[in-house]
């Protein structure tokens, strides 16, 4: 049974009826299903025997594995497994060393595997700490504080600003109640709650008007409510159960890596096995066969592939931070390479998470807020805007209030309209507050004709309540149809639209009536606010769209404020209306009609987390990788679901960070971008280690292979082998790693998520190239055989060596040559070219390795010989890439 079925039981068990749509309900009803009296709430024995039947008002985790058991699990990896393998084999043939590295590298990595294992666990505890640690009940009509994990279904919630909902709650209070749901529903403005019961079952959570929600803030107010779920039952404890419910995938490169992997090892086996066979048959010493096969097998197994991809993980991490992203799980950074939809939350993440005053209509025209004009109904509106306000100035100077307050605090301040010294000037000696039903707020100031009063509101509130409307020629009937015209013009455009007004009146009224005071009114103007775009996500959405990648806005926000910032951003087309859908439209679309559309969808609005999952699933079964980006509570689940989780580092909350695979530092969605470029940079290093590694050890494959065919002698003792593996894919390996970009990198699309490692004309390097490798190789090998001298074995050995410092060189670009590079592009990889020719001409010249290695002093002669043998594979590759910028190569190559 599943947590919330459990908790929904529980529920159950308490009242002895089923868990119901309680937005249906209406007080009376709710609190007779809960058996409550709401005027005294529960008694204290009432409120014991509910707790120790539901349990603690706490999310509830998991059974956890052991350690022991986590840890040994790390080591069931078809990989890890070949190269604890290759490990004892080292062992066997005298090669301590390449054991405890082999040994190192796989304990590197069940340690990162092990801790990766709590990532889920981190996810459910940050929703735990998210709790109010305490709560205002009525219980035995006495108000005390309890702790909030001590709340049961019937308790009386007491709430007030500032207060942290602390359970699910049905309202039977509310005034003035606003709670901000951003974080769980994607609501960037606080939703004006109220207690009359709804008609319409299916509703999404934020048009929930009459509930509370565990974990939202009470930013306006004050309210009452009946507890109807507590723990996992509650809207967070459902996303709770879903975070558990979300398996950890794969990235593209573990999926490529572990397919290499297996397919690697079969075929070095093979070809050892063949090899230590053809000895045989050829008269060999069998032990000498033996030992030549398994360090074969042991030197083709690329044991430095885990190390180097993990040292350039890292180093790409590392880099990241500087740039405002932090990595919490590495191949989180070559997945943004694969991407090929960014799903991003509206609110906080494409937007500025803040109102903001975008537009005036006054006098019949509409013009942007920064251009207000200086006569007219000009001064009347900002001091209505200025005056008609509840927004404060905190101490520092920071403001407080509704974010729709602030906004026109603020769009006032910036005309010159300061609210402090105005009401220094005229105070405000009565009000009336805004109300749902009456949707208006007016505010009572002494003027010398009288008492002005400042009305504001919605439009189709405000309007039929005005006979005139203030123009620069004075007052003139008002035109309200088409004023209302104009308001819903504006709202289609995603803002959100308030009328303001105004009346003199002789004195101050005895009674403040609204039917009296708000009447007669004279229209002052439109105000349009927005919680704008920030200003860098409409180049970084067009960037996305160069780097063939499909930006998608999830939202729980209206669809008109969603369809207008997706404009704006370039992320939907303005005349697309195909391509926006809401939840509930969502929910009525079969699966198979919405798999077949999901990938012309680039808005989605009024969602629920579960449907953000759907989403994301969808894409992903149309062969997609996708990233979602949020900040809130309920994005959550949606970002354990992507193929890579991006959450907000500062405006969001702990549980997306948790959750996510990458956090941006500075909330900044064009961050993902420079995210993108590494994340490609990356993988094409990997790609290089891979095509280089692979090339070497084909030399070696095929210089051992073919020698016995050609009657020639085993060109390379065992030691010979391990030690090429250990100085060639050790340093310049890992010195791929630094490589910078290539050119072009955001200019490409993403790479096919079945694409192979190997496409690209990979495959087909690595075969030709190896094959000319152990050709130059056994070349010199049967010159130095046939002329008679008796260094010909550490001559071939040299060439060998010696051509895969070239090769790698030479692959640093799969397109643009080294000359065109430079050498000191990557001082890394020139260095370890250089440390690891010094360490060649040690085996060859310092007298005391002579005998370990089995290998004499070249003369002169022999070692220039092999010094220009071994710059053929680099201009061959050269040539190669010669011929890739002109298109004459691997143009169509899988």
């Amino acid at each position: 049974m599943s947590f919330t079925s459990t908790a929904n039981k529980r529920a159950e068990d308490v009242t002895g009826a089923a868990v119901e749509s309680w937005h249906l309900l209406d007080a009376g009803a709710v609190a007779a299903r809960l058996q409550t009296d709401p005027a005294r709430g529960l008694n204290a024995a009432e409120a014991a025997r509910r707790l120790e039947a539901t349990g603690p008002n706490e999310i509830e985790e998991q059974r956890r594995r052991g350690p022991a058991r986590i840890f040994l699990a790390q080591f069931a990896d078809f990989m890890i497994l070949v190269l604890i393998a290759a490990a004892v084999i080292s062992g066997i043939v005298g090669e301590p060393q390449d054991t405890i590295a082999v040994v190192v590298i796989v304990v590197l990595n069940a340690v990162i595997g092990f801790v990766q294992e709590y990532r889920a666990e981190r996810a459910v505890a940050a929703l735990r700490q998210m709790a109010a640690p305490a709560a205002r009940v009525r219980r035995g009509g006495q108000v005390l504080s309890v702790p909030a994990a001590a709340l049961v279904p019937g308790d009386v919630v007491l709430l007030e600003a500032g207060d942290v909902v602390p359970a699910d709650l049905r309202l039977t209070e509310a005034a003035q109640l606003k709670l901000g749901e951003a974080a769980l529903t994607g609501e960037s403005q606080p939703v004006e709650k109220h207690v009359a019961a709804l008609a319409e079952r299916e509703l999404p959570l934020g048009d929930r008007r009459n509930l509370a929600y565990k974990g939202t803030l009470v930013s306006y107010g004050r309210g009452t409510g009946l507890v109807v779920a507590t723990g996992m039952a509650t809207e967070i404890g459902r996303i709770a159960a879903l975070l558990h419910g979300a398996e950890e995938i794969k990235t593209p490169l573990q999926k490529r890596l572990a397919r290499f992997g297996r397919r690697l090892a079969l075929v070095v086996l093979a070809i050892s096995a063949i090899l230590f066979a053809v000895g045989l048959l050829r008269g060999e010493p069998p032990v000498l066969m033996f030992m030549t096969a398994v360090s074969l097998a042991v030197a083709a197994i690329p044991e430095a592939l885990p190390a180097v991809v993990t040292v350039a993980l890292a180093l790409g991490a590392r880099k990241m931070v500087r740039k405002q992203a932090l990595i919490r799980r590495l191949p989180a950074v070559e997945t943004l390479g694969s991407v090929t939809y960014i799903c991003s939350d509206k609110t906080g993440t494409l937007t500025e998470n803040r109102m903001r005053v975008e537009a005036f209509h006054v006098d019949g025209r509409t013009v942007p807020a920064a251009a207000p004009a200086g006569g007219g109904p000009w001064p009347l509106l900002l001091r209505a805007l200025a005056l008609n306000n509840d927004a404060v100035r905190g101490e520092g100077g920071a403001l407080l209030g509704d974010p729709t307050e602030l906004a026109l605090f603020e769009a006032a301040a910036q005309a010159g309209y300061d609210k402090a010294v105005l009401e220094r000037e005229t105070p405000r000696v009565a009000e009336l507050p805004f109300d749902s039903e009456r949707s208006r707020m007016s505010t009572l100031h002494p003027a010398d004709t009288g008492i002005m009063v400042y009305v504001k509101g919605a439009p189709e509130r405000v309007l039929p309540r005005c006979t005139q409307a203030l123009t620069a020629d004075g007052a003139r009937p008002v035109d309200g149809a088409a004023v209302l015209a104009e308001a819903e013009r504006l709202a289609a455009d995603g803002l959100r639209v308030l009328a303001v007004a105004y009346r003199t009146l002789p004195a101050r009224p005895a009674t403040l009536d609204p039917e009296a005071v708000e009447t007669a009114l004279t229209f002052l103007g439109l105000v349009g606010l927005m919680d704008p775009p920030r200003p860098e996500v409409a180049e970084a959405v067009a960037l996305c769209r160069t780097a063939g990648i499909t930006p998608v806005m999830i939202t729980g926000d209206h669809p008109a404020t969603a369809r207008a910032i997706a404009r704006r951003l370039g992320i939907v087309a303005a005349d697309d209306d195909d391509g926006v859908i809401t939840g509930p439209m969502l929910a009525r679309l079969p699966l198979a009609d919405f798999e077949a559309r999901v990938e012309h969808i680039r808005v989605y609005a009024r969602v629920n987390p579960e449907q953000k999952i759907k989403i994301v699933q969808a894409l992903q079964d149309r062969g997609e990788f996708v990233a979602m980006t949020g900040d809130g509570v309920n994005d959550a689940p949606a970002l354990r679901a992507a193929d890579i989780g991006v959450a907000m580092g500062r405006g969001g909350t702990q549980v997306a960070r948790e959750a996510a695979h990458m956090v941006l530092l500075d909330d900044n969605f064009a961050t993902i971008v420079s995210a993108v470029r590494e994340g490609r940079r990356i993988f094409d290093n990997i790609r290089k280690f891979i095509k280089y590694t692979m090339t070497s050890n084909s030399g070696e494959i095929w210089t051992l292979f073919l020698a016995p065919f050609l009657g020639l002698p085993i060109p390379l003792l065992p030691i010979h082998i391990l030690w090429i593996n250990l100085v060639t894919d050790g340093l310049p390996g890992l010195a791929l790693a630094a490589e910078p970009e290539e050119k072009g990198v955001m200019q490409r699309p993403p790479r096919p998520p079945q694409e192979s490692i190997f496409a690209h004309g990979m495959w087909q390097h690595m075969l030709w190239v190896g094959l000319l490798m152990g050709g130059v190789t056994l070349l010199t090998l049967a010159w130095a055989y046939h002329q008679g001298s008796e260094n010909w074995q550490s001559m071939a050995f040299t060439v060998l060596t010696l051509s895969q410092m070239g090769h790698v060189l030479a692959i640093r670009s799969e397109r643009e040559s080294l000359f065109r590079q430079g050498l000191l592009s990557n001082r890394w990889l020139l260095g370890a070219v250089l440390l690891t020719f010094v360490l060649q001409m040690a085996t060859l010249y310092v007298p005391a390795l002579n005998p370990i290695f089995k290998t004499a002093p070249l003369s002169a002669a022999e070692l220039i010989l092999c010094l220009v043998l071994s710059t053929v594979v680099f201009f061959a590759v050269e040539g190669e890439k010669w011929l890739v910028r002109r298109g004459l190569l691997y143009r169509n190559a899988d």
